[in-house]
Order: C-alpha cells, then structure tokens, then sequence
C-alpha cells in the first residue's frame, strides 16, 4: 500500500467520520436546546429522530407507488414534513406530559423513558420489526472522485450541507429573533422575563417542540447513511448526550466542537480496531476530559 492510498484511506475514514458528526450535532442541537436551555432530560429524544426517518420512508414508499415522476423530488420535501411531525408530536407531549414535570428532573427522566419505550412499540406495530430504508433519488446516489482513488459519497456532502444550513438557522433564530430573545431571558430569569410580560410557558412549549422538530430532521438525514427501525434513534441518544454533556450543557458552540471531535475519533478508531472497542476509547477520553473540566468544554458564564 502507498502512501497516498494511505492519505486517501484516511481521507475517507475522516469523512465518513463527517457524516456521524452531521447526524450526532442535529441530534445534539435538539438536545442542546431541551436539555441545556431548558434542563429537561429527554430520554425520547431518539424517537423523535425515529419519526423524521420513518417520515422519509414513507414519502418515498408513496411516491414509488402512487407517483414514480416525484421519487426524485420527493426528498426535501419530506424533510420538512419530518420537522413538521416532530415538532406537532413534541408540542403535543410538552403540553399532556412535560410541562407538569418542570424542575423534577427525575420525574422527567422516569416519564420520557416510559414514552420512548411506548413510541418503540407504536413503531413496531405500524411498520414492524423490520429495519426499512427509503429509495433514496437518483441524485443523491453515487460519489465525487475529486482525486484518483478518493471517493466521497454525494448523500454525505447532502447531509453535511443540511447540517450546515440547520446549524446556522438554530444560531439566527437563537441570537436574532424574537423567539431566542424569550429563550434566552426565561433560562436568565424566569421570574423577571414573565414580569416583562414574557409567556414563559409557550416559551417552553415552543423551544421543546423545536428541539424535538430537529431531531426529526436528523432522521431524515440519517435515512441516507442508514436503515431504520423501531429502535434506531434509542442508538444515538447516549452519543447525543454525551455531545451535549462534553461540550457544555447550555452551549451551542460546544455542542458542534464535542460532535465533531468524539464523530471523528470514533470514525478513524475505527478504521484500526473493532467498532466496539473504538465505542469504549471515545468514552474513555470523554470521562478523562471531563475529570479534569466536569462543566465541559465550553461552560456557561454565570454571575456570581
């Protein structure tokens, strides 16, 4: 093997490394938002994810059956049907289930693990036990050579670009409008954002349906690097607390540098040892880190 096989070989690996960071930084975001602006531990986040991806299966089971002219449209369409479910089911379950539970966060961990649980079985039952996959359009298939012996697949730069885009709408909508301001004063001071006349509790309802909105959209986007099954998104909620946890519970900036960082030591680990054992050093080097700087790597400032 030559040295630029080897380059290359890497190269890929670290790609590869690229579409998991794409889907564990949407899964992150979502959690970021819940947990760290809100301190809601939501152990159905994965589901939420389980709905964006069964979303996009679907669309693309219609479409083949009922419409063969719009299997090559029918994707992003989907993923903002994806969002849209997620985000009615999670406005849904804060308002019959979460609101009632705010700072009991044991309450709230026992009674979003008993929902997860319930939404894997109406999974189950709907679409079986079974993994599916979508029949992805044509122009997401296939791959860029832009040097001999160097392939990166076109689904992953599609879900790098969605998570970009994603990214930098979360940002926006968190620093520059009207939502993000209410957000960022009721995690300030609840009681003084409700005395300016703040709704805190549609705040809350709000900013947890979004969270759960996102995770719908890295369902989407996990659909193009991986098949679906009732308990897909129970896979990536450890990794996606982990995100949060490791990079600082109420940063987003440390949530994109700890999904980058624990994707791409998982992804080229890998490429030297077996999955689990690249699982059990990424953990490993989370724990040490966090010995050292338990509030993670990017902490919030607060006033003392």
């Amino acid at each position: 093997m030559t040295l630029n096989d080897m380059w290359n070989i890497g190269l890929m690996q670290g790609f590869a490394g690229l579409s998991l960071f794409s889907v564990l930084l949407l899964m992150g975001l979502g959690l970021a938002i819940i947990f760290g602006q809100m301190g809601v531990i939501n152990m159905a986040h994965g589901e939420f994810m389980t709905i964006g991806a069964y979303t996009i299966y679907l669309f693309s089971h219609l479409a083949e059956s009922h419409a063969p002219g719009l299997v090559q449209a029918y994707f992003p369409v989907a993923i903002a049907v994806a969002f849209g479910l997620a985000f009615a089911v999670g406005w849904g379950v804060e308002w019959a289930v979460i609101r009632h539970l705010y700072r009991r966060p044991l309450d709230t961990l026992l009674a979003t693990w008993g929902l997860s649980l319930a939404m894997q079985q109406i999974f189950r039952s709907t679409f079986g036990a079974k993994e599916v996959s979508p029949t992805l359009p044509d122009w997401l298939m296939g791959s860029w050579a832009p040097s001999e012996g160097l392939d990166i697949p076109i689904n992953g730069l599609f879900v790098m670009a969605l998570t970009l885009a994603v990214t930098c709408g979360v940002l926006l909508a968190l620093y520059k409008s009207r939502w993000g301001l209410r957000v960022r004063a009721t995690v300030a001071n609840r009681p003084m954002a409700n005395a300016t006349g703040i709704n805190t509790r549609r705040t809350d309802r709000l900013t947890f349906a979004i969270g759960c909105g996102i995770a719908g959209v890295a369902g989407a986007a996990f659909t193009t690097i991986g098949s679906t099954g009732p308990t897909s998104g129970s896979l990536y909620i450890v990794d996606a607390f982990l995100v949060v946890t490791f990079g600082g519970a109420a940063s987003l900036l440390g949530t994109v540098v700890s999904a980058f960082g624990i994707a791409q030591t998982q992804s080229i680990s890998e490429f030297f040892m077996t999955g689990s054992m690249a699982k059990v050093l990424t953990l490993s080097a989370i724990v040490v880190i966090l010995m050292f700087r338990p509030q993670g790597l990017f902490a919030a400032k607060v006033r003392k």
